[in-house]
């Protein structure tokens, strides 16, 4: 049911627009704890050790190819994903800004203070865990519609010019991306294909609940 979502629904909270630097407390608060909840996911991938997130193979991959740090290369791709949004109608916004600010903060405070799992199991059921928050903090951030992050603004722009479910879209991007980046030398891990198939999937749940609790 949620597989089929096409579009980004809007709630109470939601912006009127993207391009709003004066939001309601609620569609700021809202924005805030989805960006959060995003961070933390993709920080207890990290700290899962089962496998880094698709976009960071692809850095990898690419870092391996060229004289420059995967650090440099991640920003590289944020640019070139931004130069994408032009042609897909897509406006950034204060989520956009925040987006880099706040997921960056939360990566670093989860990778500091939770410790990685001694048994594997446990590693694979916490790299299950990271990647269901990352796609209900995603659901619930784009809600706000104050502005996509660079990945998640792609995604929408092709979901709008291609009509298919926004699970299909992100599912596509992200195998492409993993694909890419493994055939570059990047490395897979289990946790990387569990993020790869399972993210679109996730931020359609995550978009389907906040639109059912919020309806």
């Amino acid at each position: 049911m949620f597989l089929k979502i096409k579009k980004i629904p809007r709630v109470n909270w939601s912006s009127d627009k993207p391009y709003n630097f004066k939001p309601k407390f609620s569609t700021f608060f809202f924005l805030c704890f989805g960006l959060m909840l995003f961070g933390l996911g993709e920080g207890l991938l990290i700290v899962s050790f089962t496998g880094a997130s698709p976009w960071s193979v692809l850095a990898q991959g690419i870092s391996l190819n060229v004289n420059l740090s995967i650090g440099t290369i991640t920003f590289l791709i944020s640019v070139a994903v931004l130069i994408l949004w032009i042609p897909l109608g897509q406006k950034p916004g204060m989520g956009t800004i925040l987006n880099a600010i706040i997921i960056a903060l939360m990566i670093d405070l989860c990778i500091k203070f939770v410790p990685t799992p001694s048994n594997y199991l446990y590693q694979l059921i916490l790299a299950i865990i990271s990647v269901v928050t990352v796609g209900i903090g995603g659901g619930i951030y784009l809600v706000s519609n104050l502005g996509a992050g660079p990945r998640d603004g792609l995604m929408i722009g092709l979901q709008k010019k291609t009509n298919l479910p926004v699970a299909a879209v992100r599912a596509f991007l992200e195998i492409s991306v993993v694909s890419i980046g493994w055939y570059l030398g990047g490395t897979v891990g289990v946790g990387t294909l569990l993020f790869a198939f399972g993210i679109g999937p996730c931020v359609a749940l995550g978009l389907y609940l906040v639109d059912k609790i919020f309806d």
